[in-house]
């Protein structure tokens, strides 16, 4: 595995689940920290496993230069569980929770739903991957985990908690989704009023459809069935950033709308 024993990812995985279940955090990494994508996984497949909450999503973030070539792959890939998604109109903000002495950050992203029922067959191109979506809205990844240096100790790392996700706030459906240019789209995210980033999709490798495709790889890999339908939150089009109890957020996706969370503590 790379990181020693499988009883050593298991506990980890337990590490990590607990942590989150007790909404504590956790001041130092859990164990030994995989190197690899490969232990990683298995990290994460074991914490899914013992977590036991439904699975209804997916988010995709980016790996960047050295680590992909390092790594072997440019992106990543962490659960989104049922419990952790909300729904929320245009005008309206919801309260989302992270771990206060873990981290916290917001994202905008386009979520991409995979319609139920697809063949299996991992898509090749951008119209065939239009082609077994249901849905596309605007939206809000919460990334927050119980371990302050989730990201900063390299992707291995993240993947190992949920790739590092903690909640995903589902915005307006976007209208066209079926022949927009997504990179024509431009995102700006604020935090309390003040910009912290504005960007196009164009910056994100091959797109929000890319990112459907990476991950629909990734699964069939690991061997993980999504023949039900899921969302996929395709990678932070301004940006990760940081954020804390009591700010106010807002991602706003011009000429198609807007969606807003509160960010809140974790409590047990």
């Amino acid at each position: 595995m790379g990181i020693g024993l499988t009883d050593t990812a298991k506990a980890v995985a337990e590490a990590f689940v607990t942590a989150r279940r007790e909404k504590r955090a956790l001041p130092s990494y859990p164990g030994q920290a995989p190197t690899d994508l490969g232990s990683a996984y298995r990290i994460q497949d074991f914490a899914i496993d013992m977590d036991g909450r439904a699975v209804v999503g997916w988010k995709v973030g980016k790996i960047n230069p050295p680590d992909d070539a390092r790594l072997a792959s440019n992106r990543l890939a962490g659960p989104i569980f049922e419990d952790s998604v909300v729904s929320a109109g245009a005008a309206e903000s919801l309260d989302m929770p992270v771990f206060v002495q873990g981290f916290a950050a917001a994202e905008a992203e386009f979520l991409l739903h995979v319609a139920a029922g697809w063949d299996g067959v991992v898509p090749q191109d951008d119209a065939s991957t239009r082609a077994i979506l249901d849905a596309v809205h605007l939206g809000i990844e919460v990334a927050s985990s119980p371990y302050p240096g989730i990201n900063d100790d390299g992707p291995p790392v993240t993947v190992s908690d949920y790739g590092n996700n903690y909640g995903l706030v589902v915005g307006p459906a976007l209208s066209g989704w079926e022949t927009i240019n997504f990179d024509a789209i431009a995102v700006r995210l604020e935090i309390d009023g003040e910009v912290a980033g504005e960007a196009t999709t164009a910056t994100m490798l091959d797109g929000p459809l890319g990112a459907v495709r990476f991950l629909l790889g990734n699964l069939a890999t690991r061997g993980i069935d999504c023949s039900k339908g899921t969302w996929v939150s395709t990678g932070a089009v301004t940006g990760v950033h940081p954020v804390r109890p009591g700010q106010q957020v807002l991602a706003t996706f011009a000429g198609h709308g807007s969606v807003a969370c509160g960010i809140v503590a974790a409590a047990a």
